[in-house]
């Protein structure tokens, strides 16, 4: 069904970048339209965690940078320009789910930079593949080793 929309989680690691190459591709057979999302949220402790953090220190300014050189990196200027992308303060894994309603699929790499190397899955894709409101696709990383 073209006019759809395919939803792609980026926190900047090999398997989103991988994921979001992917999800590219499947854009341009499908002719849906692509969306990037990358979510950010402060530590539960976040003044005592981390004392030196300077004030001007700006999570979702960096989020946002960090969706920016994936994009720039991974896709060509065309794709890139084509890409709706979204910062979304909150968790990861409802980031996702909430930005993928209404979409024709959700498109997330194995792991990302917070999860365990000897797990098969990563904490977000196992929640979204669980929970998400539409099909999704969990795009492998380097299954070297």
């Amino acid at each position: 069904m073209a006019g759809g929309r395919i939803v792609v989680g980026v926190d900047g690691s090999a398997p989103a970048l991988k994921a979001l190459k992917w999800a590219a591709g499947q854009a341009a057979l499908t002719g849906d339209s692509l969306q990037t999302v990358i979510s950010w949220e402060y530590p539960a402790s976040w003044a005592t965690l981390m004392p030196g953090v300077p004030a001007e220190f700006d999570p979702e300014r960096l989020a946002k940078q960090i969706l920016d050189e994936s994009i720039d990196q991974t896709l060509t200027p065309q794709e890139a320009a084509a890409t709706t992308r979204t910062v979304v303060g909150g968790n990861a894994p409802q980031a996702l789910l909430d930005a993928a309603r209404g979409a024709s699929l959700l498109v997330v790499g194995d792991r990302g930079y917070s999860g365990f190397k000897a797990a098969m899955l990563g904490s977000v894709s196992s929640h979204v593949t669980q929970h998400a409101p539409c099909p999704v696709v969990v795009v492998r990383g380097d299954t070297g080793e």
